[in-house]
């Protein structure tokens, strides 16, 4: 088991509590429990002002890292945007900072995303997509984007120190070829996610999480909804598709429930499997319980997960207030 110190940690994620964290859960047997546990960190244990300090520690898409950057980190961040750099114009750094400014204007932190693979006209038209996004929602997408980030230089930390103490030993060599192979597959996932948005396949690795998730925002108070019942459902009524105005009375089958937690994110719903079945699923959320004066008794979600998109991850967030709530499909 490799023990890392707290910067190596902070260079995955330049959020000091991250890195704490990582150091107290260690050491990990493998960078598979790494990785679990820090998306447990990340999601769970990081608080906002940890989120603000992550994001700020990364330079500006189309820009070089400062020096007080850690170099471990400053070194990865140049590899995350050498694609996005080599496929740039001067016309398009331009527009990349121009919308930067305006993003980060906005939203108050700087545009994050996992830049891995990625060249400069895609990460321009994904900002642009982005801006309209109400914060709160964009908020969310971030700190996501964030995950994928840290998830690949957690990868390269384990990769390099495995390099580091193999010296011809047959066994660290295997390691190390099983940790490279995980970057491989890592990279590759985070690029089929862009593809498979565009109705692609996509091939996607190992699983951390239940294929189905979910999380709550209280919308009015500007935090995360705690103590929300959720429950997620299957289909499997006589009909192949529930009917709209149809009693579905013994068709829906449950699968799992759980209650939010203190950053509104749900449990465990169902079984962390690398393919989901297809199907039309049902979340629903006790928002009466939540708020006895609000307009709804309950919210349900209703969707379908196709055959193609069995090895996809299904993020299904609610923002909620008294009287409104949204949804949208998140990664």
């Amino acid at each position: 088991m490799e023990r890392y110190e707290e910067e190596e940690y902070l260079a995955c994620c330049g959020s000091t509590q991250f890195a704490k964290e990582m150091v107290k859960a260690s050491p990990f047997a493998s960078v598979q429990e790494a990785v679990s546990a820090a998306r447990d960190i990340w999601f769970n244990k990081v608080d906002v002002n940890g989120w603000l300090e992550a994001f700020s520690a990364h330079p500006q898409i189309g820009q070089s890292p400062s020096p007080d950057h850690i170099a471990a980190a400053a070194q990865w961040s140049k590899g995350e945007q050498s694609t996005a750099l080599a496929t740039a114009t001067s016309s398009t750094l331009q527009e990349l900072s121009d919308w930067n400014a305006r993003y980060r204007h906005k939203f108050g932190f700087i545009f994050l995303i996992c830049a891995s693979g990625r060249s400069s006209a895609e990460i321009l038209a994904e900002l642009k997509k982005r801006y309209p996004n109400r914060p709160i929602v964009e908020f969310e997408i971030a700190a996501q984007e964030q995950m994928k980030v840290t998830e690949l230089r957690l990868v390269k930390l384990f990769s390099s120190k495995i390099k580091s103490t193999s010296k011809g030993n047959e066994h660290a060599t295997v390691s190390v070829k099983k940790a490279e192979d995980r970057v491989s597959i890592i990279s590759g996932h985070l690029t089929t996610t862009i593809e498979s948005s565009s109705g692609k396949a996509s091939q996607i690795s190992t699983r951390t999480r239940p294929p189905i998730t979910t999380h709550v925002l209280d919308v009015s108070r500007g935090s995360p909804a705690a103590g929300v019942e959720v429950c997620l459902e299957i289909w499997k009524g006589t009909q192949p598709r529930p009917l709209f105005g149809e009693p579905d009375v013994g068709g829906w089958v449950f699968q799992g429930s759980s209650t939010t937690d203190a950053d509104g994110r749900s449990g465990q719903l169902m079984n962390i499997v690398d393919v989901v079945n297809p199907g039309i699923y049902r979340i629903s959320f006790n928002t009466g319980k939540y708020c006895p004066s609000g307009f709804f008794p309950c919210v349900s979600i209703v969707f379908e997960i196709k055959e193609s998109q069995n090895r996809e991850h299904f993020h299904v967030p609610l923002l909620l207030s008294p009287f409104s709530f949204t949804t949208y499909r998140g990664s």
